[in-house]
């Protein structure tokens, strides 16, 4: 995030309070003491907190855990990138260390978000004391409650039941936590962005890049809602956001991942991660990843490996006349200007399909485009979803999908679908609005449809994936419960 990463090696020591064990003392408190106290400290400590972020979606975790697991996309049949795609993962291989990718394992995104919490700890305990304006003393405030609850939905997601942390780790006792059951996590999730939504952030356009706007503390509570199965609440707060006339769809949906409408795309893309195109800056694999092979097309980037792809079942589920399609490819020009056919994409499979959401033909560093986490389009689905559950399939949950339809280039949805089938429509919907985004395998989980669709989901290169019902949940890597004597593992991973 161009006004957020730049700046957090400068105080990465100050808030490095899980680097090292030193008997029974936490040696990081001396920082504690003389820290936030000034306008300064506290803009570096919001600094800090957003770091994590940049962990997670730089290896980019966030996004490869779930996509890797999904219906959608898949990675090079390698081992290392296939035990996500195979569910060949256990308590112990979580880190993956031994297979070097733990900046794309379940582990990465558990060490970022309690991370990350720590930090956003630190600044709601301490900052209220500080001798700062009181308006943006109120806005870090509630954008670290912000992050907060963003970390412990992260986490809730892919290992359910977690532990609530709301207190930094003063002594390190304070560093061990028990499990809280999901209907707790979600309840304090709730409060968190109740803080950030008092908090007076600033609406769209007038927030800084890569920071929450008040309309994406509502974004997230529907998202968060919608995962609670609390229908009233998401369709509230998606309707809150679709109302506020601060965000719109991009007329061409291609524009929110195309390099040089960055700035513009922001009118949907609520909240992203935001990748530098400078060197040293954070960026992503996703460029890398989703090219052909090679750096044989440079419409995709200067460098690409080819280690990422759609499945070609996947491809074929999209109208001809969606949009969205050619955000997916199935020929690319190589560095000649020749046409090269889905054949040679990939020597491990004629059918794999290529991803264009993550294209950078500029810059020599692979740094962009941004990735999103929540865009506007969201906000119509998840409105339509939850009207269906409280309503059924009424005029409005079709006015609602319709929306996006009619952006796709799609006719309106036909009318007359019972309730089931209309929020099938919606899942189906969000399949082809958000691949390759992290966001399918997560929709899949939380409806329970990941036990007869995933099965389905194979190729040459994945002929067989064997899903367990215990695969709703990764297991909480063993390194963490090592660390951490109040801590479990999950029910069905013991």
């Amino acid at each position: 995030m161009k006004t957020i990463y730049n700046s957090i090696l400068l105080v990465f020591l100050a808030f490095a309070l899980y680097s090292c064990k030193l008997d029974e003392q936490v040696y990081s408190s001396a920082y504690t003491e003389t820290f936030y106290k000034t306008a300064s400290d506290a803009e570096k400590a919001i600094v800090a907190a957003y770091g994590p972020l940049g962990d997670m979606y730089a290896g980019p975790a966030a996004t490869l855990v779930a996509d890797f697991s999904d219906d959608q996309t898949y990675p090079r049949g390698v081992v290392g990138r296939n035990t996500l795609t195979l569910f060949s993962y256990d308590p112990f291989f979580t880190a993956q260390r031994n297979l070097g990718r733990l900046n794309e394992s379940p582990q990465q995104i558990w060490t970022s978000a309690y991370s990350g919490i720590e930090k956003a700890n630190w600044i709601i305990a301490k900052l209220p004391a500080a001798d700062i304006d009181a308006t943006r003393k109120k806005q870090i405030i509630g954008e670290a409650y912000f992050l907060r609850a963003f970390y412990h939905w992260v986490v809730a997601k892919n290992f359910g039941d977690v532990p609530v942390k709301i207190k930094p780790s003063v002594t390190l006792e304070d560093a061990y936590v028990a499990k809280s059951a999901k209907a707790d996590v979600y309840k304090q999730i709730y409060s968190d962005l109740d803080q950030a939504g008092a908090a007076g952030l600033p609406s769209y356009p007038a927030v800084d890049k890569g920071r929450p706007a008040k309309e994406v503390v509502d974004a997230l509570y529907a998202k968060a809602a919608l995962y609670n199965e609390d229908w009233a609440k998401a369709l509230q707060k998606a309707q809150a956001v679709i109302t506020s006339g601060r965000y719109a769809l991009m007329p061409d949906v291609r524009d929110v991942y195309r390099y040089d409408k960055e700035d513009a795309a922001r009118l949907e893309n609520m909240f992203a991660f935001e990748a530098d195109p400078i060197s040293p800056g954070r960026g992503h694999q996703l460029t890398g990843l989703c090219g052909p092979p090679g750096s044989a097309g440079p419409e995709y980037g200067r460098t690409t490996f080819g280690s990422m792809f759609a499945y070609q079942a996947f491809f074929n589920s999209f109208s001809p006349t969606d949009k969205r399609r050619q955000l997916l490819d199935t020929v690319y020009v190589n560095k000649s200007g020749g046409t090269v056919s889905q054949k040679n994409i990939t020597p491990i499979t004629t059918d794999g399909v290529l991803i264009k959401k993550y294209q950078d033909p500029v810059s020599t560093i692979g740094l962009i485009p941004n990735i999103p986490i929540l865009r506007f389009a969201d906000m119509y689905l998840i409105a339509a979803e939850a009207e269906a559950h409280l309503n059924g399939a009424s005029v409005t949950a079709y006015g609602y999908i319709n929306v996006v339809r009619t952006r796709a280039g799609l006719p309106d949805l036909t009318p007359g679908l019972g309730k089931d089938a209309f929020i099938d429509a919606v899942l189906q919907e969000r399949a082809w609005e958000f691949f390759a985004e992290g966001d399918r395998w997560y929709d899949l989980t939380r409806t329970g449809k990941f036990l007869t669709v995933i099965p389905k989901a194979v190729n040459s290169v994945y002929p067989v994936r064997t899903v367990l019902p215990k695969h709703k949940y990764f297991p909480i890597p063993q390194d963490e419960i090592n660390a951490n004597p109040k801590l479990v593992q999950n029910p069905n991973w013991k």
